[in-house]
């Protein structure tokens, strides 16, 4: 973690290199102009949805004053009315004694496995009968240890919303440390867009699962007190078998500041390339962070690109380096979208959702919008722009021209969606 940390330190002047955000203009009505100011943001359209202005946004922003809240004491923690406190052989039963088949995944906390429990008792069930949980296991050495199992059962035991995992129970029996949650079908929206083997993600499931994960961010940040997730990324983004949502993993978890104070200092922590830079530099953690990585995993949907990549060659191994260049010029912003599309999205949709992403990473947290006016940018989206209708489908190409390439499955092949694939293969 360490020499993560300061090699992101020293590279974060690269970041902050970034040009500013600036604007992007849609000409026709049925889209939007998106402003960026030193501290105010504003949609401007006549598009006939209600669009924030800034009064309305800074009424809605809530302020924290009053008396700092104490922190919970383990015993009040672990007394949560949601949670149920299960017997580890229970859970060996239900798990098959955690057996390598059960194995869902594994991360720094420690392994996840598939068990079965009765509904009403909550005791082992017969495999494949029952309630499907997820059992995530701590490794006695892991990176992360009780502290953060402890900061899971806080949040998740008083929080409950459509798009957070659901903590059914724990298990707290000597070394053995234990998290039970709601089974998730579908995985992390790590594996659906970055795993070989997986479908492809069409665009409206894209856009659905921005909004729903920026849905639960921004309940977070309107809590009181306030949470800040600090751990925002794909693989934390689960998908249920109709790929809603739930943001899962709450170990690094912090509440956010209170009072006059306009930041929590912590220990940096979090993961390489989700992380906003002035975190990294100062320790000073902010609800701008999570919007920041929040931009980057919007980022992550639109190019199919992992934040990260070291397969990659020069500036293209850090997607925000890489991409910025393209969210400044809606023309030139094909050229970096998710080739397994095949320019099956439509252009409007996704130059609103580019020029998002461009704000939540922008390196100055005051330029960036918080996570409910994100949301509301998101759900706007007019609903004739969430189909995945080809890239400029309107220009059709003769089929003698196009002879040789294979046609969108059920569309026309076009232009533009030719030109998609040719431009991304020139990078």
């Amino acid at each position: 973690m360490g020499n993560w940390i300061t090699c992101c330190v020293r590279a974060r002047e690269k970041v902050a290199g970034i040009p500013n955000a600036g604007s992007l203009t849609f000409a026709n009505s049925s889209d939007f102009a998106y402003y960026s100011g030193a501290t105010e943001y504003s949609l401007q359209s006549s598009h006939p949805l209600p669009v924030p202005t800034v009064s309305d946004h800074n009424s809605t922003r809530k302020k924290r004053t009053g008396i700092v809240p104490s922190p919970r004491s383990e015993s009040e923690i672990l007394s949560s009315p949601y949670l149920r406190a299960l017997l580890l052989s229970e859970l060996a039963k239900a798990t098959s004694n955690f057996h390598r088949d059960c194995l869902l995944g594994e991360g720094g906390f420690g392994c996840v496995y598939k068990g079965w429990l009765c509904e009403e008792t909550l005791t082992a069930a017969t495999l494949g009968s029952g309630l499907g949980v997820a059992v995530k296991k701590l490794k006695p050495r892991g990176l992360q240890g009780h502290k953060e199992w402890l900061s899971e059962v806080n949040y998740l035991g008083q929080l409950r919303h459509p798009n957070l995992v659901k903590l059914i129970g724990f298990c707290l029996e000597g070394e053995n440390r234990l998290l039970v949650y709601e089974f998730m079908p579908r995985g992390s929206l790590e594996n659906h867009l970055f795993r070989k083997s997986a479908s492809i993600l069409p665009w409206a499931t894209r856009i659905k699962v921005a909004i729903a994960a920026a849905r639960g961010l921004s309940f977070l940040h309107d809590a009181e007190p306030q949470v800040i997730y600090r751990d925002f990324k794909a693989s934390n983004i689960l998908l249920d078998s109709e790929f809603n949502v739930k943001l899962s993993d709450f170990g690094l978890a912090k509440s956010g500041p209170t009072g006059d104070h306009s930041h929590v200092s912590t220990q940096v922590m979090g993961t390489q390339g989700y992380t906003a830079p002035e975190y990294l530099a100062t320790g000073k953690l902010t609800a701008k962070c999570d919007v920041y990585s929040f931009g980057v995993v919007l980022l992550e949907l639109l190019t199919g690109r992992l934040v990260m990549d070291k397969r990659k060659a020069g500036a293209e191994q850090n997607l925000i380096e890489w991409a910025t260049p393209y969210l400044h010029d809606k023309k030139k912003l094909f050229r970096i979208m998710d080739t397994k599309l095949e320019g099956q999205y439509p252009r409007k949709a996704a130059t609103i959702a580019a020029t998002l992403a461009l704000h939540c990473v922008h390196p100055e947290a005051r330029r960036r919008p918080d996570m409910s006016f994100v949301l509301s940018a998101l759900e706007q989206i007019p609903s004739k722009y969430m189909s995945g209708r080809p890239f400029g489908d309107r220009r059709k190409m003769s089929k003698s021209r196009h002879k040789s390439e294979s046609p969108f499955p059920g569309s026309v092949r076009t232009k533009h969606a030719s030109r998609v694939s040719e431009g991304t293969k020139s990078l």
